[in-house]
Parts: C-alpha cells; sequence; structure tokens
C-alpha cells in the first residue's frame, strides 16, 4: 500500500486541474477493471462487472488536492495568488512547485519586522501574501510560469515514528489507494469506480459522475481531520489516528441512513475491520453531491483519520489505511450491501 500511495502522492492535481494525476489513475485503472475512460469533466471512470447486476453501486474517491491559483504576476516578479481550499495560515514561507515545469518557489509575506502591531495579531490573507520564484522582474517570471498556473506544495512523502506517513495531498491520495486496492477483488454487484475532480471546490465531479452511473448504492472514500492532540473535550476530539477506519453517522454534507450505518458496521464485524466513528460534524465529503443526486442515491461514507489536513504535511497512520482498503473491500464484495 505504501508504494501505491508514494506512486499516487507525486502527480500534481490542484482541484480544476487534475489532469496529471488522472493519467495515472487511468493506467492503473486499466490493469484492474473492465474498462476505464476519463469523462468530459475529468473524472476517470472504471467498470467492473460483479457476480449479480440486481444492484448498481458506485465508489467514489476523490483525487483532487488542495493547492494555488496564480492570478497575477506582479512587476517586481512576485506571484499573486488565490489559495484553493488552503487555510492561509499554514502557508507562510512553505515551499511550492508552480506549473508544470515546477517552477520552485517560496510563500513570503511582508517581513514581521515591517508589519504594524494589528498586522502581527492577525493571520495575513491570501490577498497578502505571494509566491518568490526568484525572478528579477515580471519579464523574467513570465518566461517561467503563466497566469492561471496552479502551483503544490513540496513536500516529499516521508515515514515515521509509530507507523505514520507525511506527504502533502494524503488527502485524497490514501483514499485513490484504498480504492484501486479494492479494485483488485471482484464485486458482488456491477460496480462503477469514480476518480473524481473538484471536491475541494464543491463536490462538482462526483455529482456529474452520478448522474451518469445512476447508482442505488454509493460508497464515498476519503481522509477526515483527525483532532486527536487538541487540548479539547474528548467529544472535540474528532477521531484517533491507529484507531481503524472512520464509519460516518454525519458530516456538514450528509445525514446516513441509521440502516446504512448499521449495514456498514456489520460487514466491517464480519471482515474483522478496526473502525471508530467521527465525533464531531465539521468537514465534507462527496457524499452530499451523490445522496442528492437525481431521486436519491443511498451512500455509505468511510475514511482515513488524518493529522494537520489541506497542508504540506497530511500525517496518517498507514494501519488505518489499511483498515479503511480492509472495510471498503468488504463493502464492495458482499451482498448485503
Amino acid at each position: 500500500m505504501l508504494d501505491l500511495i508514494k506512486t499516487l502522492v507525486e502527480p500534481r492535481g490542484v482541484t480544476g486541474d487534475e489532469a496529471e494525476i488522472a493519467q495515472v489513475i487511468l493506467a492503473l485503472c486499466r490493469e484492474r477493471a473492465d474498462s476505464a475512460h476519463i469523462d468530459k469533466l475529468g473524472n476517470v471512470i472504471a467498470f467492473k462487472k460483479g457476480k449479480s447486476g440486481a444492484k448498481q453501486v458506485m465508489a467514489d474517491a476523490h483525487m483532487d488536492e488542495v493547492g494555488f491559483y496564480i492570478n497575477l504576476i506582479g512587476e517586481d516578479g512576485l506571484l499573486k495568488f488565490t489559495a484553493a481550499g488552503i487555510d492561509p495560515r499554514v502557508v507562510i514561507g512553505r515551499r511550492v512547485l508552480v506549473g508544470k515545469d515546477r517552477v520552485p518557489g517560496v510563500v513570503g509575506a511582508k517581513p514581521i519586522h515591517l508589519q504594524s502591531p494589528e498586522e502581527r495579531e492577525i493571520a495575513l490573507p491570501a490577498d497578502r501574501l505571494f509566491i518568490d520564484i526568484g525572478a528579477r522582474d515580471a519579464a523574467e517570471a513570465k518566461g517561467k510560469v503563466r497566469v492561471g498556473d496552479t502551483a503544490i506544495f513540496e513536500s516529499d512523502l516521508v515515514t515515521f515514528g509509530d507507523g505514520f506517513v507525511k506527504a502533502r495531498a494524503l488527502d485524497n491520495r490514501t483514499g485513490c489507494a484504498v480504492l484501486l486496492e479494492a479494485m483488485r477483488e471482484q464485486p458482488h454487484y456491477d460496480t462503477t469506480y469514480v476518480f473524481s475532480v473538484l471536491e475541494e471546490s464543491g463536490g462538482h465531479g462526483a455529482r456529474v459522475a452520478t448522474m451518469a452511473c445512476a447508482p442505488d448504492v454509493a460508497i464515498v472514500i476519503d481522509t477526515t481531520t483527525a483532532a486527536d492532540h487538541v487540548e479539547k473535550p474528548e467529544q472535540a476530539k474528532s477521531c484517533i489516528p491507529g484507531e481503524g477506519t472512520v464509519i460516518f453517522l454525519m458530516e456538514s454534507t450528509t445525514y446516513y441512513s441509521p440502516a446504512s450505518v448499521k449495514k456498514a458496521k456489520e460487514i466491517a464485524a464480519e471482515a474483522g475491520v478496526r473502525w471508530q466513528h467521527k465525533r464531531v460534524t465539521l468537514g465534507g465529503l462527496n457524499s452530499g453531491s451523490i445522496q442528492r443526486t437525481g431521486r436519491g442515491v443511498e451512500t455509505i461514507a468511510v475514511a482515513t483519520p488524518c493529522r494537520y489536513l489541506h497542508s504540506s504535511a497530511c500525517t496518517a497512520k498507514l494501519s488505518d489505511v489499511e483498515e479503511t482498503r480492509k472495510l471498503v473491500t468488504a463493502l464492495l464484495t458482499s451482498p448485503k450491501l
């Protein structure tokens, strides 16, 4: 699983600019599925015939990541940007790679000793930050990057501590790895595997894919915020790395029916999966887009706990990724789904 995660976190795929990661996933799908293609919106869609055609199942993992969009090249050669899904508080001083050529840069701000007392008391918003690629002026910068280019964090994958892995884009390349591994097994029902675009900007890719395959049941695979190390009441600690995959009761976009949650837990128990519930309802998945498409879709969501989500140092425990894989595989191969 770790080697596959390494393969998947290397390609670029900022939300709305997922072509590079899509080609990598498409090639992997063609090794595992009966058919695979990229739709008009950029989703990778794969299909595998099940043992039964009594239900149509959809399994979704979004492949887009958070990042930056360059919206201005200044006369001084500095790049202004819009942050796509990123809290500006986590970016100052971070190294980034801009555009397809991966031009190295660093996110900068006015030096602290030149900031006003008021500025020192706040997190500077994105419009007061910039990316410095070392250009002398606008002409030199425009020879390397263009307005509209996307930028990603420069962040190597590192394993450390008690089975942890750190990298950019673990949200949601771990989910993509899980779904690709689950694809190796024949599903019980005819199944469409969706590696969706635009989750970080509103769930648009999943909505279009759902309309195309019209599933009876959908499984959404993602990562979710672990706040286990913050000084808050136990109920605010969200979920705990090392305690297994997460089965959702609710989040900010979706309430999951008691019958669907019960089904997921029963299948998890039969497969010996270690799982936990998420304790808070913050954050959202593609589930909301999928559940409310067409006449409605029964939806189950599972996720791997992840610290420091939407940053250059997403951190997850590999044992939890494995539990997520076990659960997704069990769901897709079970006649009870």
